[in-house]
Formats: C-alpha cells, sequence, structure tokens
C-alpha cells in the first residue's frame, strides 16, 4: 500500500522550542501511522529516524529578511518538485495545505509587546522592514487559496486569527499539544530533595519555576517582581542574551539569592521535581509546552491571559491566571501556591486536567485531519 507522503515545514530546529517539541511529539506519535514523514528546514539538529527524510533547504540569507523570505522559496520549491501529498508549515508560507499556528499571529504579538517598550520603539516597529515582512507573509498565507485547514492550539488563537484576518470557522481544528506523563510525573520526597540540595534551596521553601528562553515575551521581569515581593525561591531554566540584566533587576529588588539561574536544559524533569508551582506570565503565548510539562509534572501554574494555557486552568483549582503585567495579583498568586510537601491536591488537579493529551490522542486527531483532507 502507497504511504501518503506528509512533509512538515520549520526553519530551524531547536531542540528546547516549544514547536520543535511538538514536531518531535507529532511525528513519535504519527511514525507507522501509513504516512512517510517528511521534514523541509534549514537546519536539523534533532534525531530523525532512518525512515524519516530530511529535506535542507539553506539558502544564503543577508539579515533576518533575507533570511525569512529565501527559506519560504527554497521551501515552496521542494514541495512544488516533491510533489508531496500534504504540506504543514509552522512558518508563514502561503501555498501550504495546512498551517500550524503554533507562534501564534504575530500582529497579536506586537500589540501585547508594545505594552512594554516605548513610544520610539513602537514607532521604530511599525518601520521595521522584518516586521512588516512577517505581517505580509501571515496576511498571504491566511488568504491563501491553498490553505485547507489551520491547525490551532488554543482557543485563544484561534479567535485571534479570525479577529484579525477574518478566516472562516470552517478552516479552523483546534488540536492541544500532547505531552508523555509517563515521561513527566510528580517527584517522589527523596527525588524533590535531592534536586533541592544540588540548587542549594531549603527543603521547606515554596519554590516556583520559570521556564522558557526570551525572557521579555516570557515575562522572567514579571515573575523576578513577584518573586521579590514574596519568600518563595525560583528557578529559571531557559536562555536570553539580556540575562545580566535580569540578574541585575533581581539584585536591585534584593531578591536575587533566593533565585537560581540554570541556563537551557536538555533535561527540564529534574528541574521540575525541585520546584512546587510553575510561574509564567508570558506577554503572549499560543499554548506553551512547559504549561502541560509542569501540570503533568503535578505543579499548578500561574499564567496570563494571553496564554493559551489559561484555558486549561480554572482559578484555585490547577492554578492562577492574571494580566502579564499585573505585579499585585501575580504576588498574590505566587503567595497562593503551596508546598507540595504539605497541599499537593492542586498540583494533583493540575495532572488530571491534562491526562487526556496523550500522544496517542494527538496522532488519531492529526491522521483523522488528514484523511479528511485526502478525501476531499
Amino acid at each position: 500500500m502507497k504511504k501518503t507522503r506528509l512533509a512538515i515545514v520549520r526553519q530551524k530546529y531547536r531542540p528546547d522550542g516549544g514547536a520543535e517539541r511538538f514536531i518531535t511529539r507529532a511525528l513519535d506519535a504519527l511514525d507507522n501511522s501509513g504516512l512517510e514523514l517528511n521534514i523541509l528546514t534549514r537546519q536539523w539538529s534533532g534525531e530523525p529516524r532512518p525512515d524519516w527524510h530530511v529535506h535542507i533547504c539553506n539558502p544564503a540569507k543577508w539579515g533576518r529578511v533575507s533570511r525569512e523570505r529565501g527559506f519560504a522559496r527554497a521551501a515552496r520549491r521542494c514541495w512544488q518538485h516533491e510533489h508531496f501529498d500534504l504540506v504543514q508549515s509552522h512558518e508563514r508560507i502561503a501555498g501550504c495545505d495546512v498551517f500550524r499556528a503554533g507562534d501564534g499571529v504575530h500582529r497579536v504579538w506586537l500589540e501585547q509587546r508594545a505594552r512594554i517598550i516605548p513610544a520610539h520603539q513602537r514607532w521604530l516597529t511599525s518601520l521595521s522592514g522584518y516586521h512588516r515582512y512577517v505581517l505580509a507573509a501571515e496576511e498571504a498565507m491566511f488568504h491563501a487559496p491553498e490553505l485547507k485547514k489551520i491547525i490551532c492550539n488554543s482557543l485563544m488563537v484561534k479567535n485571534d486569527i479570525i479577529r484579525c484576518y477574518q478566516v472562516p470557522e470552517e478552516k479552523f481544528a483546534l488540536i492541544y499539544n500532547a505531552i508523555d506523563s509517563t515521561r513527566f510525573y510528580p517527584a517522589a520526597p527523596e527525588q524533590r530533595r535531592r534536586v533541592r540540595e544540588r540548587m542549594v534551596i531549603p527543603e521547606q521553601a515554596c519554590a516556583l519555576i520559570y521556564v522558557g528562553s526570551g525572557f521579555e515575551r516570557k515575562g522572567l521581569k514579571a515573575a523576578i517582581a513577584a518573586i521579590a515581593a514574596t519568600d518563595r525561591y525560583l528557578i529559571v531554566v531557559g536562555q536570553d542574551k539580556q540575562q545580566d540584566k535580569y540578574r541585575a533587576f533581581a539584585q536591585g529588588l534584593g531578591c536575587l539569592q533566593r533565585i537560581r539561574f540554570v541556563g537551557v536544559q536538555t533535561d527540564v524533569l529534574p528541574f521540575y521535581h525541585g520546584a512546587d508551582g510553575l510561574i509564567l506570565p508570558t506577554l503572549y503565548d499560543p499554548f506553551p509546552n512547559v504549561i502541560l510539562e509542569a501540570m503533568a509534572c503535578g505543579l499548578p501554574v500561574i499564567t496570563s491571559e494571553r496564554c493559551g494555557g489559561a484555558e486549561f486552568i480554572e482559578a484555585g483549582r490547577e492554578g492562577f491566571v492574571c494580566d502579564a503585567l499585573d505585579i499585585k495579583t501575580l504576588t498574590e498568586c505566587a503567595n497562593a501556591i503551596p508546598s507540595r510537601q504539605r497541599q499537593p491536591g492542586m498540583g494533583l488537579a493540575a495532572r488530571e486536567r491534562v491526562k487526556d493529551c496523550t500522544p496517542a490522542r494527538l496522532s488519531q486527531q492529526l491522521t483523522g485531519l488528514y484523511t479528511q483532507l485526502l478525501s476531499v
């Protein structure tokens, strides 16, 4: 029986990236499902299996716009030459059959970013060749006649696309990310103790974890400000070119001694095991995988109203939701997260909430979508 040739387009694979983890989990779930898996990328640094076909599309580039436009053209040439049955893009490239809006809506991100940058930066953003290119590419892709379906990983993103680009309802498929709850699981007391010893965090203290690279968008400044007004500890997993600025900010607030910057980690599980909750007051995030990971580890979550993960949180049950810049409420939320040792109820509710987000369900939803599209 001839296999369906599926192409997945992602410009650059970065092991700690949310979209890349979705791709890896999706490919794992789809393996042996009668699909021939093809990856179109500029750079793949993962570990593809022998029967995955990686197509490198890496034209020369001379800047951000050149990089985006060059990859879009190269990827489009590749899929037109290969005549794949379905092309699913994770980049804003007109002409794909399926677009997964894992990075959200660029226009909405700029709206949210405008809340934290000065007026002259907002003016420069409006003139930026890069942002103008991305906005044009986004609009062209959403209105391209070839586009059959848009996969959204949150209702928030779906509503953003409808608001900004008036895409009809029938074009959408809501498919939440998957989490392997056998790989991400709550810590046993001894595991928690060992991790805390390594990080020099008192066993009886309440510690929150922040996971994400790109500290400005992910809200690390707000997280630090909230932590500063409590007795909580903060574990920061991720990297940013401006990390020294965040250290200095914490130092100025007098809380640096309670913050542990541990950098990017290939295995985040031990750090979840050392925490009592996740804090991610992101300005804008479609649905970060770290929320599913933390909840599967039995951690309640504090996140923002402009995060798709808020859809999985009932206030006081699995965590708390507030505006990303509301430091007073963030502080109250941080204080309301209990120690897992003493009060595990909220963490247990968080794990229960994500139990149905399995790789098998993701595979079923994706293959069902592909079957529907191929039968049209």
